[in-house]
């Protein structure tokens, strides 16, 4: 008679059932964890096209939009064709992405001032965002009228922003946008709207 199961306290059949709940356990912690791993790449996918496509994510270089949103700051951008007057749009230009604001649409005349007043079709502008004023890089003839299915835009620091003031960056057209910049999330301490 053998007596080693007796002896040890444990049966052949209580090892086995804890051998077997073992590897279902790791069974369905392999499920578990696959499903998981696709459940994130899906959601990271879904997260870069949004991103891509409806709402670019970008940072801000340089001052020329300062004091409205500084250098480093990170914004949300939605796609928008037909961006309004007073609107901050990002848009390319030499493979690069500039941040500016719209000033004037298609067919409205634009005259600026030696002070740096803005006038929309002979009506000075209303521009609460600005800290100062300057007439700013500026080699185009006043009164300029904005050509068709283009805007006119200007940095909110006039004194050193490139803009539609200079034939170097012109006017904008509905191709070049990226986006209205709708939300700044970087740094925390400016979270919100950006306007």
């Amino acid at each position: 008679m053998n007596n080693k199961n007796f002896t040890s306290g444990v049966s052949d059949a209580t090892v086995f059932k804890a051998e077997l709940a073992r590897i279902k356990h790791r069974q369905k912690y392999k499920r578990v964890l696959k499903s998981t791993v696709f459940t994130l790449i899906v959601v990271a996918a879904v997260a870069v096209l949004v991103a891509t496509l409806w709402m670019p994510v970008l940072q801000i270089y340089g001052t020329s939009m300062t004091p409205s949103l500084h250098d480093g700051d990170i914004i949300i951008s939605v796609k928008d064709t037909e961006p309004e007057t007073g609107d901050i749009i990002a848009f390319y230009y030499n493979n690069k992405i500039l941040v500016k604001r719209v000033i004037a649409g298609p067919g409205e005349w634009i005259d600026i001032d030696g002070e740096g007043n803005v006038f929309v079709n002979s009506v000075p502008i209303s521009e609460p965002y600005l800290s100062e004023k300057a007439l700013g890089e500026c080699n185009i003839e006043f009164p300029y009228q904005v050509p068709e299915a283009k805007y006119f835009v200007l940095g909110d620091h006039r004194s050193v922003s490139t803009d539609s003031r200079n034939t170097a960056v012109g006017c904008v057209s509905e191709e070049q946008m990226v986006g209205r910049i709708v939300f700044r999330v970087w740094p925390l301490s400016a979270f919100g709207k950006a306007d």
